[in-house]
């Protein structure tokens, strides 16, 4: 409800304007790179989308197949229909198997339930293993800015400075050393906890497997090591086969870190079985509706393909520019721009379908072929519709549609606003048509990846 506000906030905060600039070459290059090794990307991608969308348009039969597996191999699988269910089987789970320490790796859906602070509101400790999120944990639970990379808006300096007031410890700025103290202070937690938590990047329906993709390994001890796994995630993540989850992996890593694969990818199925040295005792499924199966009976419906890559917001400049804490829950840039309004409402999230320049830049990348602006675009028509955009800006869009259908009156109300501005740009020349040169195309209304941005171009020009 406050993204204006934030974003205005955030693009004059100098601290996380160095910190983003930073942020970009180190997604969109290399994933221009890594998309260079596949044959055929654009075929690949295809295949993903056809993936995706056969899954959603049987989604009540590979839920049911997933079940059925999971249980065959001795997991229980649970159903949430909303965030305090989640909050809830989590907790009896706990209750049941007498656990006191709690161990976590990333899970988005998590963040919708705020999980951590329901299970300490319940007398547990709870511990984030990624790295990002145990950076936001002990930073009184600050909300995370990037889906792939947590606390990629802070910079070394404030992590050192983080490690030193909480553990205790001497400040140091070696990258390598933080990460060891890290290391060092999460080693004892695996070793004590009693149920590890994890999302899930997919769930497979012909083997009732979950799929965990990180570059820790964090994952891979959070599962394996306590005696109860708990695998969170949205009914919508459900996929049919193992060789579908191939196709997959082969655009998830490159379009989120630029990795040909991720250093750790782990297919978890069932419980320890007799003579096996790891892995759960008890293992549970929670699959998530949350509002889910109504954006599935909607024309947004192709948002539920999207597999948490994050590239559309890697290359959004309203993302680039100001982070996505402006954007007030837990999925930022545009995915997050059709998936908040969706889940908690369109008239509590009134600015973020108008959070986008349309330049479509999210929906070139989205290796699942999301129409991303498509979607925005339903939303605001939705708003329109519903009232719940400001009237001036109703009223103005009406007389732009009236005035479209009469060519010779538009064309004498442009001329007019023509020279309007050119006359509010004065000697200061605040108004410029679009050039037209490196990176530019006529078809394009926002730089090209190899071009300079806006901002650079009009530095230039001055």
């Amino acid at each position: 409800m406050h993204f204006k506000q934030k974003a205005h906030a955030q693009l004059h905060d100098e601290q996380l304007q160095a910190n983003l600039r930073l942020m970009k070459p180190k997604f969109v290059g290399k994933r221009a790179l890594a998309i260079r090794e596949l044959d055929d990307f654009e075929g690949t991608r295809e295949a993903a989308r056809a993936i995706r969308q056969r899954a959603l348009d049987d989604l009540d039969v590979w839920l049911e197949t997933f079940e059925r597996n999971a249980t065959a191999r001795g997991a229980t699988v649970l159903w949430a229909e909303t965030p305090a269910d989640i909050n809830r089987l989590v907790i009896e789970i706990a209750q049941r198997h007498s656990v006191r320490k709690v161990i976590k790796s990333k899970s988005m859906v998590s963040e919708e339930s705020a999980l951590d602070h329901a299970l300490e509101a319940a007398g547990l400790k709870v511990v984030e293993t990624d790295l990002g999120e145990y950076i936001l944990q002990i930073n009184d639970y600050e909300p995370p800015s990037h889906i792939i990379g947590p606390a990629l808006h802070k910079s070394k300096a404030e992590v050192a400075e983080l490690f030193a007031r909480t553990h205790g410890t001497p400040r140091k700025t070696d990258i390598q050393e933080l990460c060891l103290e890290a290391r060092g202070v999460l080693r004892e937690h695996y070793l004590s906890a009693d149920m590890g938590i994890s999302g899930g990047n997919f769930f497979v329906a012909e083997t009732g497997s979950v799929v965990l993709v990180t570059n820790e390994g964090n994952a891979t001890l959070t599962t394996m090591l306590p005696k109860v796994h708990v695998a969170i995630s949205g009914i919508e993540k459900i996929v049919p086969t193992l060789e579908d989850i191939a196709t997959l992996m082969r655009l998830l890593p490159r379009s989120a870190t630029g990795q040909s694969i991720s250093n750790y990818v782990d297919v978890l199925t069932g419980t320890k079985g007799e003579g096996e040295f790891h892995g759960a005792e008890h293992m549970y499924f929670i699959l998530v509706d949350s509002g889910r199966a109504a954006l599935l009976g909607s024309e947004l419906r192709p948002a539920l393909r999207c597999i948490r890559c994050g590239a559309c917001m890697n290359h959004c400049p309203v993302y680039q520019n100001i982070g996505g804490h402006s954007y007030g829950w837990v999925y930022p840039g545009p995915i997050g721009s059709i998936l908040t309004p969706s889940y908690i409402g369109l008239e509590n999230a009134l600015d973020l379908p108008q959070a986008s320049t349309m330049c479509n830049q999210c929906g070139v990348v989205c290796p699942v072929k999301i129409p991303l602006p498509d979607l925005l675009r339903k939303l605001r028509e939705q708003q329109f519709e519903r009232g719940l955009r400001p009237w001036t800006e109703r009223a103005g869009v009406r007389l732009w549609s009236w005035l479209a259908q009469r060519p010779s009156l538009f064309a004498f109300a442009t001329r007019i606003a023509a020279r309007a501005l050119a006359w509010m740009g004065g000697k200061e020349k605040r108004i410029h048509s679009l050039p037209l040169g490196q990176g530019w195309t006529a078809e394009r209304d926002m730089p090209a990846p190899a071009g300079k941005t806006f901002r650079e171009l009009y530095a230039s020009r001055k």
